[in-house]
């Protein structure tokens, strides 16, 4: 049940899949595809298997999905060979998830069972069943707490990652619902970008939109993994692995070509730099919030759902020693990471489940949107400036090269055109771009755990020949509705309905309802009798 729950979480957050970063790095070769529905070959990329059903991605960022059936019995093999090949990666030999010191306390929870069942045998040999019976209730205690640590571990207080944000706000919005925390923003930083790479890929930044259905996710309910999966060379090259407190995301130190980043002088002095999208972010830990926000809050949370802090502990004393994945639990039993200078500067390995998809990049994840042709890299160009435009609508970065300087001078309007100058000692190139309209962080949101529970939907369950009732107490006014069945199935979908659903189609079962405000989503399960 846990397992389809969370497919059904991400069908739900993430209707069109449509992944962050597709344009970062590396473009993924499109695959030709034969399949039985199709009058001609569908050139894709292969993105996700899920209940039997392949999810690709065509060269315009649109998710495709067929039936695996439907493939052609070359692809299936294929098909058949990536998700093992992904299964695999995602299962490595690598570090245990919980620290050496776990491990040993349960070999000696282990042999402490089994003293305690010779024990028990002996006394009942004896006939004490007043010294056995003491016996029985102390252990329930000791496994009772035990099972208590282990479940703390799980669960974080909302209005804690709020705290986080705060010092930056509102050029980051947050908001919540009981499975995510969600961080809206631009990605822009108030510091200085870009100044200082000595190896550039001749990206500059541009305002992003992580807003919407296209913020930022951390899980508010995160699981610990069996085995945590390594942040290296060979996993989540693509997209962002957290999100830092001011909104900018946090990549894998590592590029999509394996080189570290910070090492190969791809960074600038904050740690970040813009990718193919034109997308500014991180490499590193961002270390320099420390200075703009308290020491016991996070700088960053990862998008595994545990909080990243600088170099003290969330109750102001210095770092204690990290673990091979990078952290440590606290004396509560949570896990946080830490940031340090030094490889691998924030997470060593995701402590939490996460999915990673075959573009190697977590799912769910914002989407950073190209508004140009990604160039290459120019060899020997080293960036002295990148100052903003007065009108907040642009920038002027300035580099020299063989003794020489050159400008790009880049701005866009509100209705999303984008115009790149590109001068030189020689003239000024002019390029031109139609992209996507600029977008504003929203200064108040709602809180959606409020909308939650001021939502009504009743009856539930609900038999197939009455109608369903959606009402808002504070109306807020609905955008939309979806239905899903218990495999993710879509099955009914409306745009601003009225307070009545009329579920006579819905065969008996479970579904799942998804409410589509202004301010944001919310999901209900409700039973079809």
């Amino acid at each position: 049940m846990k397992n389809l729950i969370s497919i059904l979480v991400l069908l739900l957050v993430t209707p069109s899949f449509a992944f962050a970063h597709g344009d970062h790095d590396k473009p993924v070769k499109q695959k030709s595809w034969t399949i039985s529905t199709e009058k001609r070959p569908v050139e894709a990329t292969f993105l996700l298997s899920k209940n039997d059903t392949i999810y690709l991605e065509n060269a315009g960022g649109k998710v495709l999905q067929f039936p695996l059936m439907s493939f052609s019995e070359q692809d299936q093999q294929w098909i058949k060979g990536k998700i093992a090949q992904i299964e695999q990666l995602n299962h490595p030999k690598a570090t245990p998830a919980v620290p050496s010191s776990s491990e040993e306390t349960g070999w000696v929870l282990w042999v402490g069972l089994a003293s305690f069942s010779f024990a028990s045998w002996f006394l009942w040999k004896r006939k004490r069943p007043i010294v056995l019976t003491a016996m029985l209730l102390f252990s329930a205690v000791l496994f009772g707490f035990k099972n208590e640590i282990e479940r703390r571990i799980l669960g974080t207080d909302p209005l804690f990652v709020n705290s986080a944000f705060e010092p930056f706000k509102p050029k980051v919005a947050t908001h919540w619902d009981n499975t995510w925390f969600y961080v809206e923003s631009k990605g822009i930083p108030d510091h200085e970008m870009m100044t200082g790479i000595i190896k550039w890929q001749q990206q500059v930044p541009i305002p992003q939109c992580y807003l919407g259905s296209n913020a930022w996710q951390i899980p508010l309910n995160p699981e610990l993994a069996a085995v945590p999966v390594p942040v290296n060379d060979q996993h989540f090259l693509r997209g962002a692995v957290a999100i830092a407190a001011n909104g900018v995301p946090i990549f894998n130190p590592h590029t999509n070509t394996g080189v570290d980043a910070f090492l190969d002088g791809q960074l600038d002095s904050f740690g970040g730099h813009s990718g193919r999208a034109d997308d500014y972010h991180y490499h590193t830990a961002p270390l320099h919030l420390d200075a703009q926000t308290t020491d016991i809050l996070p700088i960053a949370f990862a998008l595994d759902g545990f909080a990243v802090y600088g170099n003290q502990e969330p109750d102001g004393s210095p770092m204690l020693p990290l673990d091979d994945n990078h952290g440590h639990f606290d004396a509560a039993g949570v896990y946080h990471y830490h940031g340090t200078p030094e490889a691998p500067y924030m997470i060593g390995a995701m402590v939490g489940k996460v999915t990673e998809d075959a573009t190697l990049q977590i799912i769910p994840q914002a989407k950073a949107t190209p508004v140009r042709p990604s160039l290459t890299p120019l060899n020997g160009a080293v960036i002295t400036d990148c100052t903003p435009k007065a009108g907040g609508n642009g920038y002027t970065l300035t580099y020299t090269r063989n003794g020489q300087t050159y400008q790009v001078d880049y701005s866009w309007t509100p209705g999303g055109v984008y115009t790149y100058q590109f001068i030189s000692p020689t003239g000024t190139t002019t390029e031109t771009y139609n992209g996507f309209l600029p977008c504003e962080v929203p200064t108040a949101v709602e809180d959606l755990a409020v909308l939650n529970n001021n939502v009504l939907v009743f009856p539930n369950p609900v038999s197939g020949s009455t109608s369903l009732k959606i009402i808002s107490l504070n109306d807020a006014s609905m955008m939309g509705v979806k239905i899903f069945d218990a495999n993710g199935r879509l099955v009914f979908q409306q745009e601003n309905p009225g307070e009545t659903l009329e579920t006579g189609n819905l065969a008996r079962g479970v579904y799942f309802l998804k409410i589509m405000l202004k301010q944001g989503e919310i999901s209900r399960k409700i039973i079809v009798q």
